[in-house]
């Protein structure tokens, strides 16, 4: 837990029980559980625990935090770990420091897999993102080595035996391509490790690039460089936490803004713009609107000054 949740003594003298001494001393001597365990002088509290005095539970307010989401453009040669007895470059070193918590990467890409990777400062609403039974798709753009011939196609689609399972796309779309490389966009409702890959590699192609573009709702934002992260705002996460099914959670006004200025996105990962309510494709673009627009009022404002 973080040394920025309040500690159990003042969360109780502030819900009318007595002073903090007091409720120093209620707790010392065992009168007060939390979460139906003793709990102990010192101690922190979070959101949703439970807190009872004397056996009896007490309504008490613990603001929960509100929740932060990041977009990040992972590149190839990045894990997606903390810790790594081989030392390589991790995508949690680039993110910015959260004083409450940690951030909890939504799913996993591989070291050799570049594209959106999103992070939270919510456990709830990773699992939700997460969870195999909300069913998120996932889109890839593939770069593969020979076109795929229409019976390959059909076996990709209708599913392909792997050594952990069947495994099938939802969609398989071209995506062009020069010579022998060609470019697939390919959709799948499943996180299994090197699930793409191995896929493709059963009907005979191996992947030369893989670029995640789409996670459930949320479009790697154009513009976003590789190695680059921008934080949503209350727009964007209200749209996402709506589309895992958890209205109730709240968003946080970001503090830091994106670092770059939007580019031209590549056309491996343009957003698909057949799919409803996608989040982030113009993110960027429009939090830039919104800094420069800002900035100019607060000129202008000085100048009047």
């Amino acid at each position: 837990m973080s040394d920025e949740s309040p500690k159990l003594h003042k969360v109780l003298a502030q819900s009318g029980l007595g002073s903090r001494l007091e409720m120093e001393r209620l707790i010392s001597e065992g009168r007060i559980t939390v979460n139906d365990e003793l709990a102990h002088v010192g101690q922190r509290v979070q959101f949703g625990d439970r807190i009872k005095v004397n056996g009896r539970a007490l309504p008490v307010r613990i603001q929960a935090m509100p929740v932060r989401v990041l977009a990040y453009h992972k590149p190839v040669g990045e894990i997606v770990s903390r810790d790594d007895p081989q030392n390589r470059p991790t995508v949690f070193r680039k993110l910015p420091r959260l004083y409450q918590g940690k951030w909890q990467a939504v799913g996993r890409l591989d070291l050799n897999t570049e594209g959106l990777l999103l992070f939270t400062s919510s456990g709830e609403l990773a699992n939700k993102l997460m969870h195999p039974r909300f069913g998120l798709e996932r889109e890839y753009a593939v770069r593969v080595l020979g076109a795929l011939s229409n019976i390959e196609k059909e076996k990709l689609l209708s599913g392909v035996n792997l050594e952990d399972g069947m495994a099938k796309f939802g969609s398989l779309e071209d995506g062009g391509g020069e010579g022998a490389n060609c470019w697939y966009r390919v959709t799948i409702q499943e996180g299994r490790n090197r699930e793409v890959r191995r896929m493709f590699e059963a009907v005979g192609h191996a992947v030369s690039r893989l670029i995640r573009i789409r996670y459930g709702k949320m479009v790697l934002p154009r513009g976003l460089k590789r190695g680059d992260w921008m934080e949503l705002d209350a727009h964007d996460i209200d749209q996402l936490t709506r589309s895992a099914g958890a209205f109730h959670l709240g968003a946080a006004k970001p503090s830091i803004q994106p670092r770059r200025p939007p580019v031209k996105a590549s056309k491996t990962a343009a957003s698909p713009s057949s799919k409803d309510a996608l989040i982030g494709a113009d993110s960027l673009a429009r939090q830039r609107r919104v800094q420069k627009t800002s900035a100019a009022r607060a000129k202008s404002r000085s100048r009047k000054g």
